[in-house]
Formats: C-alpha cells, structure tokens, sequence
C-alpha cells in the first residue's frame, strides 16, 4: 500500500522570508545581512610577512630600562651555617620537661638557652630561635612546677587538716 500523496505539504505563502534575485553578471554580489562581507580583490592569500604590502605597526612602546638586579647568590658551594648544640639541647630539654622530667628538664633548659644566647651574640652561629624557645618554655615549666608543688603542698595540707580531727564536712 503506497500513498501517492507527499508528507510534505507546501510551505504556505509567506511563511519563509522571500529569495531575492540573482544579481546581474555584470553586478557584484550583495551579501545577505549578518554576514560576512566577501574578501576583497587581491587580499587573499596574505601578504607574507616581511614583504612591502604586509602592514607595519612600528616599534613597541618603551617602559624605561629593565632593572638591574645583580648577580644570582652562589648556592651550592660553602658549607651551611652551624646550628648551635645548646640552643638544641635547650629546646630539648625543656620540652621534656612537660613528659619526662619536670622540674629538672626546666631548669637544663633555662640555663642552657642563656648560655646559648650568650654564645650566639659572637659565633655567628644559627639557633637563636630554638634558643628563644627553649628558654622561654623552660621559664613557663618551671612556673608550672612550683604551682604544682605549691598545689600539692596545699592538698595535703587540707586532708592532712581534716584527718587530724575527723570533720568532714
């Protein structure tokens, strides 16, 4: 079973914008709206680089002079900077004042981060930080462990107190 008739019907009238005419062969051609326009006579390919018709547009803008910045350091030659040994020694020790020894790693710490600042002032040595840290951590843990006994000393005081006369209360 065929069916003669087609399942395109016409397009009614005015539905599509009209086709204008072909031009004359004599005319240019006019180009639709929105497009592009046609490439000019002569234009295409372009001119190559360098030679008299391609466009010149003169020479780039200057800024001034580029600064000067000297030469790079040297790395890789030299030996490091020296870090200090009691400026680590008394990072070291009063950090463990706070796990391992508390009364006795604050104090190593305290003297021995003086020291390493004395000795900083005229080595040249690196560890004025750890110095630094070492010293004031090692300052903070000795206050805390004289609260701490001063604390202790209190707390037994107090039950001492109450288990000498038996009140509670």
């Amino acid at each position: 079973m065929s069916d003669n008739t087609s399942h395109n019907p016409a397009p009614e009238p005015g539905a599509y914008p009209p086709v204008p005419p072909a031009p004359a062969a004599d005319q240019p051609a006019q180009a639709a709206p929105g497009a592009y326009p046609p490439p000019a006579q002569g234009a295409y390919p372009p001119p190559a680089y360098g030679s008299p018709a391609a466009p010149t547009y003169g020479a780039a803008p200057g800024y001034g002079s580029a600064p000067s910045y000297g030469a790079a350091p040297g790395y890789g030659y030299g030996a490091p900077a020296k870090t200090n040994t009691l400026a680590i020694v008394s990072l070291i020790a009063s950090i463990s004042s706070f796990v391992i020894l508390p009364f006795i790693g604050s104090i190593v710490g305290v003297i021995t981060g003086h020291m390493s600042l004395n000795q900083l002032k005229t080595s040249g040595e690196q560890g004025r930080g750890m110095a630094l840290a070492g010293t004031i951590v090692g300052w903070v843990g000795l206050g805390l462990s004289i609260l701490g006994i001063i604390a202790a000393i209190a707390f037994f005081a107090f039950f001492a107190s109450v288990y000498q006369y038996g009140t509670y209360s």
